[in-house]
C-alpha cells in the first residue's frame, strides 16, 4: 500500500505540480523578456533541444553497438540511453525547468551524475546492497555487480558457482 501511495505522489507532482511551476516561469520570463520573445525563446529551446538529443542519442547508440560488438554487456550504455530518453522528453516538454532538467540528463558531462542517481535509485528499488570493489551495471563504482568487465563472473568470487543448466 506505501507503494501506491508513492507513485500517487509521483504522478501529483508531475501533472499537477510541474505544470502549474511552468506556467510560473513562462509568466516570469515574459514579465522580463515580453511575451513573443519567451515565445521565440521556447521555440528555440525547442529545436536546439531537439538537435542535441539526436546527437546524444547517435553518441549512445554508437557506443551501445561497440560495446556488444566488443562482447561486453553494455550495461552503462543502457543507462545512458535511458536518461536520452527522459531527457528528450522532458525537453520537447513545453517549459524551461523541463528544458534545464533535460539538458543536465543529456550533456556528457552531467550524465554521469544522473547515472549514479539512476542506480542509487535501482539499487534501492530492487533490494540491492553496495560493495566497495565491484564493477557496476552502470559504471566503475561501489553498486555490487558480480560481473567483472565483458559480462563474465570476476575472478576470485567465492560466490560464482559453475553449473549446467538442464531444460525439463
Amino acid at each position: 500500500m506505501a507503494r501506491r501511495g508513492r507513485w500517487s505522489w509521483v504522478l501529483v507532482i508531475a501533472f499537477v505540480v510541474m505544470p502549474l511551476v511552468e506556467i510560473y516561469a513562462i509568466v516570469q520570463v515574459g514579465q522580463v523578456i515580453g511575451a513573443w520573445w519567451t515565445i521565440a525563446l521556447l521555440v528555440v529551446a525547442s529545436i536546439a533541444g531537439g538537435w542535441l538529443i539526436k546527437r546524444e542519442g547517435g553518441r549512445a547508440w554508437r557506443e551501445l553497438v561497440a560495446t556488444i560488438q566488443a562482447g561486453r554487456l553494455p550495461h552503462r550504455e543502457l543507462a545512458d540511453a535511458a536518461l536520452i530518453l527522459v531527457a528528450g522528453t522532458l525537453m520537447l516538454t513545453p517549459g524551461f525547468v523541463t528544458d534545464v532538467a533535460g539538458v543536465l540528463l543529456v550533456l556528457p558531462f552531467t550524465r554521469p551524475i544522473a547515472r549514479r542517481a539512476l542506480a542509487a535509485v535501482m539499487m534501492r528499488r530492487f533490494g540491492l546492497t553496495a560493495t566497495a570493489t565491484s564493477t557496476t551495471a552502470f559504471g566503475a563504482g561501489p553498486f555490487g555487480s558480480p560481473f567483472g568487465s565483458g559480462g563474465r563472473p570476476a575472478a576470485g568470487r567465492d560466490d560464482v558457482v559453475q553449473g549446467t543448466v538442464v531444460d525439463d
